[in-house]
């Protein structure tokens, strides 16, 4: 039986339905009686009805926990993302249609064990940063129901933030999928532009959309990025998997910029001013170096996309009902996407010429720096406040996030601290394309050091129902040399107990790597250590918690081991090591350099 406080954060949940301790039926009991229990924020545009959920909870029957990396975990789905047989109606009833099938990344999540539990409420036609501008009422914040959600994604944030899903589905053009998380105390992580599907979501900016991910923790967030992230040929936009080229990994060591005190803006709000501050310093606790930097050209971009001619893709999007049923649209949306039907084409291309020059620009910046850090929005302002002055004030809460998909980089948003009238503060982290993994892993290591801190003053987090481990320097160095590496299938059970990469480098030049035979499968590397003839070989160094280290190890099947293990600079760590007889008749693959270097050959 479920206790009714039990979080619905991933790693609790597949420890609980391993254990036999709860079905998914039960948590989706738990989440009715939650959400019957809680005030009205208007999170939900259509909420699926129990029978319609347990068909998706039975539909698990048979199916191993481990089999599914996304078994029985609940989630929500922001409505103009489309999920079979539910209208889709981007908060605009007179638009709803009825798609026949769900999202590419929608039934991606589906096919990994996730549950959908309905479709949440947004800023009309994602057009906006604060969850007030929909005709389902004004979507209310988790902490205080008199300020602002953050938009568009609010509902999606505040269904993860009231404990009602482990995760949600948003979108984020201009910052909806980061400024909810900064005001709900959620991680929010917007990809690399094309790394998740577009194909089943409604437009706002097609060039620009991103599908964007609420989680409680970073380790969830990166847990379900990797079971929606995929190239889909569906979709004009789709992106595969590619070597970053731009900016460097972030390791245990990390340059981080930070812009001028200048050009940092709270729009009055100095205790926002102070949490940025003592966020910074945080990153320098964790082994950064903060770097100012000239901040412009990120801000000049983002003037680009509200004051140029992308306004006119959301008139596209959606031309042919705006023009038949002007009235159907709330004030404001209506009156930013007929905006968009004035720009000409020649103002499109020279505004694209600047784009491309603020693009080259940037890459300077990312020469001598990893990551970049900001607040995820400058300030919060009460719904009252937004509503008496909806443009402006929206414009403000863009100010840190607008210029993201303009110079196609990729970011994490990350709680960073409770303010004193008991409303969350927030910073985002972000690097070029193509370096989801990184981020993720430095905000969980952010969001572990975070949670330690507050958690000796009794504040949390996460909210009352969303749990996270309190990890500091108890942690066990473990270097891995396959299948649990970033990106291959195994390395969910290093995230899920709250594992964060290190670093990336490799092994002193004494040993030999070899595929194991066909007698334990699935194919998996060895490395042996040689007196003679090694070689360096590619690992990747996680902080694993003490406390889940051992259930780890003990998961590790014969001939590997755990052992110490040599690292390029002399140091040693624990490591992945094999018994040699194991690899008597395997194919010696030290020239490969390592096992992804390996598997792309083959």
């Amino acid at each position: 039986m479920i206790d009714a406080d039990t979080s619905l954060d991933i790693a609790t949940l597949r420890e609980g339905y391993r254990a036999g301790s709860f079905t998914p039926r039960e948590v989706l009991d738990l989440i009715l009686a939650r959400i019957e229990a809680q005030p009205e924020r208007h999170v939900w545009i259509r909420r699926l009805a129990a029978d319609e959920l347990y068909a998706y909870a039975d539909a698990l029957a048979g199916r191993e926990v481990d089999e599914l990396p996304l078994y029985g975990v609940p989630f929500a789905i922001k409505d103009n993302i489309d999920l079979a047989g539910v209208p889709t109606t981007a908060a605009c009833p007179e638009f709803a249609y009825l798609p026949e099938r769900s999202a590419t990344v929608v039934q991606r999540l589906i096919d990994a064990g996730a549950i959908p539990l309905g479709k949440t409420n947004l800023d009309q036609f994602a057009t906006g940063l604060v969850g007030v501008r929909s005709p389902y009422g004004a979507c209310r914040n988790a902490f205080d129901p008199e300020y602002v959600s953050g938009g568009s994604s609010s509902g999606s944030a505040v269904a993860v933030a009231t404990g009602v899903a482990s995760f949600s589905l948003g979108t984020d053009t201009a910052g909806s999928g980061r400024v909810p998380a900064g005001f709900n105390n959620l991680v929010g992580h917007k990809p690399t532009r094309g790394r998740l599907s577009t194909r089943g979501v409604l437009p706002a900016c097609r060039s620009l959309d991103c599908v964007s991910i609420f989680a409680l923790t970073a380790a969830d967030a990166d847990a379900v990025y990797r079971a929606a992230a995929a190239f889909d040929p569906e979709d004009a936009y789709s992106r595969g998997s590619q070597r970053p080229v731009l900016g460097r990994p972030i390791g245990a060591r990390f340059r981080f910029g930070v812009p001028r005190a200048e050009q940092l803006e709270f729009f009055g709000n100095t205790a926002y001013e102070t949490a940025f501050a003592a966020a910074v310093r945080r990153l320098e606790e964790l082994g950064g170096e903060a770097v100012e930097i000239d901040f412009e050209l990120f801000r000049e971009t983002a003037r680009l996309l509200y004051e140029g001619p992308w306004v006119a893709e959301r008139y596209v999007a959606i031309e042919d009902f705006i023009e038949a049923k002007p009235e159907a649209l709330h004030p404001v949306t209506r009156q930013i996407t007929l905006g968009g039907a004035k720009p000409s084409a020649a103002a499109a291309f020279k505004a694209e010429y600047r784009r491309m020059e603020l693009q080259r620009e940037s890459e300077v910046v990312w020469q001598s720096l990893e990551v970049i850090v900001t607040p995820s929005a400058g300030t919060h302002y009460r719904i009252d406040e937004v509503e008496a002055d909806p443009v402006a004030l929206n414009s403000n809460l863009g100010y840190y996030t607008n210029f993201m998909n303009l110079l196609d980089l990729s970011a994490t948003a990350v709680p960073a601290g409770m303010l004193d009238g008991g409303l969350p503060f927030g910073i985002t982290l972000f690097a070029p394309a193509f370096r989801d993994a990184g981020l993720l892993a430095l905000a969980e290591r952010f969001q572990a050091r975070e949670n330690a801190k507050l958690g000796a003053t009794g504040q949390p987090l996460a909210t009352a129902t969303g749990r996270v481990e309190s990890v500091e320097d108890d942690v066990i160095q473990v270097a891995v040399c396959g299948a649990h590496m970033t990106g291959l299938p195994l390395n969910y059970q290093l995230t899920e107990r709250g594992g964060w990469l290190v670093q990336t480098t490799h092994s002193a030049p004494v040993y030999r790597l070899y595929a194991l035979s066909t007698a334990w499968p699935p194919p998996r590397p060895g490395m042996v250590r040689v007196a003679e003839g090694g070689a360096e070989i590619e690992v990747e160094v996680w902080a694993v918690p003490t406390a889940r280290f051992g259930d780890f190890v003990v998961g590790i099947p014969a001939p590997l081991g755990f052992g110490r293990l040599e690292l390029a600079d002399g140091s040693l760590v624990e490591g992945f090591i094999c018994e040699p007889y194991a690899v008597g008749d395997a194919e010696d693959i030290t020239a490969y350099g390592g096992w992804r270097a390996y598997l792309n050959q083959h």
